[in-house]
């Protein structure tokens, strides 16, 4: 890693004369996280007490502007690296870029949530409460060094998200939504605290550091690789990879339209991100033993993803399956290992939530008299009654199918270039393959909306902020192909700090 260092808590300072000072240094390298921690402890005691509309709406601002400051508060951090608590928690390049977009991402879903809640009585201040807890947890999972705290981190995200599933609590659908999400995480949950367990009794440490010597060895026992596998699997499922994906078609079509939209976004990038962080710094030295599970990972999903797909009439369904299909592209890059292939997963993983805001952005407004609906063939002809929102889903779905020049196919060529460089021919292939294939269903919903029959007029219920968010991030599928904003220095550099 580059920059300076430090550790804190280690058995140096933290039994000796500086605990003080050590005390202040680990504040202020979990300053971010403590940050939104207390906030939303404090919100909480606030609207309980208050339980008034007005109030409702201040806790979804100030929460969004909480993660849109602490945002540029990490963007001005330096490229200093620190660790906290024995290695347990790691504060680098790496994990700073994953923040800001997990940040970033998560105040803009907020955001669009409003109206959308407000229209269907869910306008409630609990909502961006577990929000925020939900990205705490993701925050400390980019950052996890340790079995433990990655564990901690996971957890924490992962029963906020079970809450917001089944935040509709008059839908059957929603509880059904939140108890599968539940029950299936619980199962991904035991998998991975197995998988820690054989890990720390092969290795002797839970800490990603030293577990590292141990993958680094010659011959490795069969029971750490058993461990390796189980965690695998438990990762795994948080990125819906084919075949852990079961609970995602469900979770995505029966959760509150904007509660899928924070689903198919933040959680996927923090999932992403803790994925790359254990395979390269607690296992980097056994390259060939997880590279060949991801490799048939990715493959899985992005042919079963795109082919499932096609059959899909609703379309938080097929976003699902289309979410899958990504999380194999970004597996793909994982795959190829190295800094190419953590390089080109971090911008297809910051195109993939462009993409996906601008997206939900138009379904979360999708509305017939006064309900909300997501059949596909709601959008028959919608071009004629609003060509302009029309114009840029078309964009958005070109995008998402990674169609040139649009910034969706930069995302795709990134993971490729890598898969190709590391000499992996059958697995760019099978990219290649699942590319066309998927284009067919994101083609379809570009056909009904300009050349399907029976119109069916969708309410005009989409807000300016709605409108603004599916307009910018239109616009930006089209100019992001000058210089991709930035990402591929800014992704190079996020890259190296993990890797080397």
């Amino acid at each position: 890693m580059n920059g300076s260092s430090y550790n804190i808590f280690n058995s140096s300072n933290y039994f000796g004369w500086s605990e003080t000072q050590g005390v202040l240094e680990v504040i202020q390298i979990l300053l971010p996280e403590i940050v939104l921690a207390v906030f939303s402890m404090i919100v909480l005691l606030g609207a309980v007490y208050s339980r008034k509309n007005k109030t409702t709406s201040i806790v979804f601002w100030g929460t969004a502007t909480t993660f849109l400051l602490v945002s540029i508060f990490i963007i001005f951090r330096g490229a200093a690296v620190y660790t906290a608590f024995g290695g347990a928690f790691i504060d680098d390049l790496f994990s700073r870029y994953l923040k800001v977009l997990i940040l970033l991402s998560a105040a803009i879903i907020l955001m669009l949530s409003q109206d959308f809640l407000k229209r269907n009585n869910l306008f409630k201040f609990e909502y961006p409460i577990l929000m925020t807890l939900s990205v705490v947890g993701m925050m400390m999972m980019v950052s996890a060094g340790d079995l433990m705290s990655l564990y901690m981190g996971l957890e924490l995200q992962s029963l906020s998200l079970y809450v917001l599933a089944s935040f509709s609590r008059d839908s059957v659908r929603s509880t059904e939504a939140g108890l599968k999400y539940f029950v299936l995480g619980a199962l991904s949950s035991g998998m991975l605290l197995y998988g820690s367990s054989l890990i720390y009794g092969y290795s002797g440490s839970t800490v990603f550091s030293e577990i590292f010597i141990t993958a680094s060895a010659n011959e490795k026992s069969l029971g750490f690789v058993f461990g390796l596998v189980f965690i695998t699997i438990g990762m795994a499922f948080k990125v819906s990879a084919v075949p852990f994906h079961m609970w995602t078609p469900d979770v995505y079509e029966g959760a509150p339209t904007p509660v899928t939209a924070f689903l198919a976004t933040a959680p996927k990038v923090a999932a992403m991100g803790l994925f790359a962080r254990v395979v390269h710094d607690a296992f980097g030295g056994a390259f060939n033993d997880w590279s060949q599970i991801l490799i048939l990972l990715s493959v899985l999903s992005m042919l079963f993803g795109s082919i499932a797909a096609i059959g899909q009439k609703d379309i938080k369904r097929l976003m699902a399956y289309s979410s899958i299909s990504h999380m194999g592209f970004a597996l793909m890059g994982l795959t190829s290992g190295g800094l190419e292939g953590v390089q080109s997963m971090l911008i297809y993983m910051a195109i993939y939530v462009m993409m996906n805001i601008g997206t939900f952005a138009f379904i979360i407004s999708m509305e017939v008299d006064g309900k909300p609906v997501s059949e596909i063939n709601s959008l028959q002809m919608y071009s004629k009654t609003n060509p302009g929102r029309s114009m840029a889903l078309l964009i958005l779905m070109f995008s998402l199918a990674g169609i040139p020049p649009l910034l969706g196919f930069f995302g795709k060529f990134y993971v490729l270039k890598a898969a190709i460089t590391s000499e992996l021919y059958l697995l760019a292939t099978a990219g290649v393959i699942a590319s066309v294939i998927g284009a067919f269903y994101y083609l379809r919903i570009i056909y009904y909306i300009y050349f399907g029959e029976n119109p069916r007029a969708l309410d005009q219920t989409h807000s300016l902020f709605n409108q603004t968010v599916l307009v910018i991030s239109a616009l930006a599928m089209v100019l992001g192909v000058v210089n991709l904003f930035g990402l591929e220095f800014v992704s190079e550099i996020a890259a190296n700090a993990l890797v080397n």
